[in-house]
């Protein structure tokens, strides 16, 4: 009686925790949400290519896709020559371009000329923690 019981609860479990997964695997409802932490404005370049590349490896499950700029040369972000092609690419593939307010207060960059599609957060690396807590994939460069 005992190994009846335990046999159909084993069953039992089984055909739950296999139907819990192929309904995992069978929705496609799982976002790939990406953060890159960066210091350098020429890194964008293969960052915006790297998101090109996912953007079509995950198809529709690719998500939001987020480069936080942050470190001394931030103030990069207002020199039109060298951030302007940046913006252009990054829109067209889906990536948001965010600025360290800490970064930008303490190396006195000039809020008024970072361009419109930058957004501007408190804080950079807080701003990518707490990406990470929402399950986003992380890299600082």
């Amino acid at each position: 009686m005992k190994i009846l019981f335990f046999s159909s609860a084993l069953l039992l479990l089984s055909l739950f925790s296999s139907a819990q997964l192929h309904a995992q695997h069978t929705e496609g409802n799982i976002q790939q949400n990406y953060v890159v932490l960066t210091k350098k404005i020429p890194q964008l370049q293969p960052i915006i290519m790297t998101a090109e590349a996912l953007k079509v490896e995950d198809s529709k499950a690719f998500g939001d896709f987020q480069v936080i700029i942050c470190g001394k040369e931030i103030g990069d972000i207002t020199d039109p020559e060298k951030i302007n092609g940046f913006i252009e690419k990054a829109t067209k593939a889906g990536v948001q371009l965010v600025a360290c307010g800490f970064s930008l207060n303490k190396f006195q960059v000039d809020k008024t000329k970072i361009p419109e599609e930058i957004e501007v957060v408190e804080n950079g690396i807080l701003h990518n923690f707490q990406l990470q807590k929402k399950g986003y994939k992380s890299i600082s460069l």
